[in-house]
């Protein structure tokens, strides 16, 4: 899998929180500002689907006036984009932030929050990864153990950064070997198979965009191309990345991890 800097457009004239998103060299976001609407929605056309927005919604307007109609031009015309709004949580703005979660902003950055490089971050990556966690509180049938949602979120957040089985065990202080057990216990897939179910419900949600192109949904999601996305999806689903768009793709990809799931959980029962 790739490790590359995924964009990170920003539309916003505080000079902090600008400087703490391009400030640490450890960053998985390459920083792009953007000098106003006009040129944030001509960089978003252009950026590829990992892309991450940050803006101050109500850039080159008056507070009181609410949200910029720019912004929900641009929630409209690239849906699957994830665009965070950068602003302060006063009583006030409470309509304002029920209004822009009905344009599609994957979530609000409070300003007024003490935020570190390290926090700021990993908040990005955690709206970023939305999609993925809708799916974690989709009523599948299936209930979850704490033992599974911790093992799911954790993968997650090891997708989101391009990382392998070994970063997820690294990250919840395990050995491969234990985390093999915690997923067997779980009734969860391998580590190696659960990080590959997850990276290819990313490339559904974002299949399901007709703006991108199967080779940018590749990339977005650590491939190096087309062909390499479609093996991804052939090993768990019997489906082409066209095929997919055409029936839905994030929801036939969720059905079957779904289903695989349920099986999982017979095999087990069958066991004891």
């Amino acid at each position: 899998m790739q490790k590359t800097p995924r964009p990170l457009l920003v539309l916003h004239q505080d000079r902090v929180l600008r400087e703490r998103l391009a400030r640490s060299r450890r960053s998985p976001f390459r920083i792009s500002i953007a000098a106003d609407w006009g040129d944030l929605r001509s960089s978003v056309s252009e950026a590829p689907p990992a892309a991450v927005i940050v803006v101050d919604p109500y850039h080159e307007r008056g507070s009181q006036d609410g949200p910029a109609q720019e912004l929900y031009d641009i929630l409209k015309a690239f849906p699957s984009s994830t665009v965070i709004a950068a602003m302060d949580s006063s009583p006030a703005r409470y309509r304002d932030i029920w209004l822009m979660g009905e344009w599609g902003i994957a979530e609000i950055l409070q300003m007024d929050e003490d935020w570190s490089e390290i926090a700021l971050q990993r908040r990005l990556l955690r709206a970023r990864a939305q999609p993925l966690r809708r799916l974690l509180s989709h009523d599948s049938g299936i209930p979850f153990t704490g033992r599974a949602r911790t093992l799911m979120d954790a993968a997650v957040e090891t997708v989101m950064t391009g990382g392998h089985p070994k970063d997820l065990a690294r990250s919840l202080g395990f050995s491969p070997s234990t985390l093999l057990r915690w997923c067997h216990r779980a009734q969860l897939p391998t580590p190696r198979r659960l990080l590959l179910w997850l990276r290819v419900l990313f490339a559904a949600a974002l299949l399901d965009d007709p703006g991108h192109t199967v080779f940018s949904v590749g990339l977005a999601c650590g491939y190096s191309g087309d062909q390499a996305l479609r093996r991804a999806i052939r090993s768990v689903v019997p489906d082409t990345p066209t095929e997919l768009r055409e029936k839905g793709a994030f929801e036939t990809v969720s059905a079957a991890f779904f289903q695989e799931l349920a099986e999982l959980r017979d095999d087990a029962a069958e066991k004891r």
